[in-house]
């Protein structure tokens, strides 16, 4: 089973760079802002290191610093209130304790912006709750209709499986997930008794057959921005009562071989229209209280108008976004300007 790599569509993405932020603590002045002639939005950011590398590019800090943006490094050796003052608190952090923090921030703080809420992004991080707001949406419009998979939760007992599958109606092959969506591995599973080599907790969804390609929805705010990945083959009936075992995957992107020249059918290439994406969008950042994520999407082969969402990350790579720095150094200003304006508005 060949698998392909990222191909964006309509742009050439950048390097990825390896250098660290120069960004770092300090006063504004220090860094060459002048609060007399431009309004400064300072965030302060909490990032693991591997996402600061892919995130705070220098491309991206140069056009910051352009547009008055003033990032900082929180020290989480201290506390968070004797720290800023920030106009945004931008985090992508684990674990209960810094949870707690930035909930305890925001009661105390309510005039700072945390992207994004911790209780909501926590719910990203669990694959049975993760699409059950697109279940629920159970969307459908003039341009198509947006599902999930039917899927399946295990989490124990691998000799139960093959039974439970049967009793949920789910058809083979299924793909296996991790239970807790912080591990991108993945395996298919092609007939009944390779199941129980499964390793719960995890989630077992109904592989759809699309194409091979994938499409990464970002979503930043109000900006929406899609580009084209090359996923897993289709399976074929044939193929299905041929083959046996789990095929294990860590990762499809980045285990992909190059498919610069692949010649594909303008069916399975084109992108979901806009308008439906747009609608659809709108609607998951009202139910799940999120800014700053990215929907797994594919199409059915065959069709033209039938979608579905397998996945959903939180504050995922948009450094592999194209246009990201001016996409989100914009959604930064408008967010720091809409919560002046509310301030202002309330003064007496």
């Amino acid at each position: 089973m060949r698998l392909m790599q990222e191909e964006v569509i309509g742009y050439e993405s950048d390097e990825e760079r390896e250098m660290e932020s120069s960004s770092s603590c300090g006063s504004i002045g220090e860094l060459g802002f002048q609060e007399n002639s431009m309004k400064v939005v300072v965030v302060g950011y909490a990032l693991t290191s591997k996402k600061i590398k892919s995130f705070l590019q220098p491309k991206l800090e140069g056009l910051a610093r352009n547009k008055g943006i003033f990032f900082v490094a929180i020290d989480q050796t201290r506390p968070l209130s004797d720290q800023g003052p920030f106009d945004i608190v931008l985090h992508k952090m684990s674990g209960k304790e810094w949870q707690q923090i930035l909930e305890d921030y925001r009661l105390t703080h309510p005039e700072v912006t945390v992207l994004d809420p911790p209780g909501a992004i926590q719910n990203l991080y669990n694959r049975q709750s993760m699409l059950q707001d697109v279940a629920d949406l159970d969307f459908s419009d003039a341009y198509g209709t947006v599902g999930v998979p039917k899927q399946l939760v295990i989490e124990k007992d691998p000799s139960s499986i093959p039974d439970a599958v049967k009793k949920a109606g789910l058809s083979l092959p299924l793909v296996a997930k991790p239970l807790v969506a912080k591990s991108h591995e993945l395996s298919l599973a092609y007939d009944e008794y390779s199941l129980q080599k499964l390793d719960p907790p995890l989630v077992l969804q109904e592989f759809v057959n699309h194409g091979g390609v994938l499409f990464k929805v970002y979503i930043v705010g109000d900006a929406i921005k899609v580009v084209r990945r090359f996923s897993l083959p289709d399976v074929s009936k044939r193929e299905l009562s041929r083959s046996v075992g789990v095929f294990r995957f860590p990762r499809v992107s980045s285990a992909a071989q190059s498919a610069d020249d692949a010649d594909l059918d303008p069916c399975i290439a084109e992108l979901p229209p806009r308008a439906l994406l747009e609608r659809l969008a709108r609607e998951l950042r009202r139910r799940l209280g999120l800014h700053l994520f990215n929907l797994d999407m594919i199409r059915e082969h065959g069709t033209r108008d039938r979608f579905y969402v397998i996945d959903i990350n939180y504050f995922p790579g948009y450094g592999k976004m194209p246009e990201y720095e001016h996409i989100f150094t914009d959604f930064l200003l408008n967010l720091a300007k809409s919560k002046y304006k509310k301030r202002s508005a309330n003064l007496p």
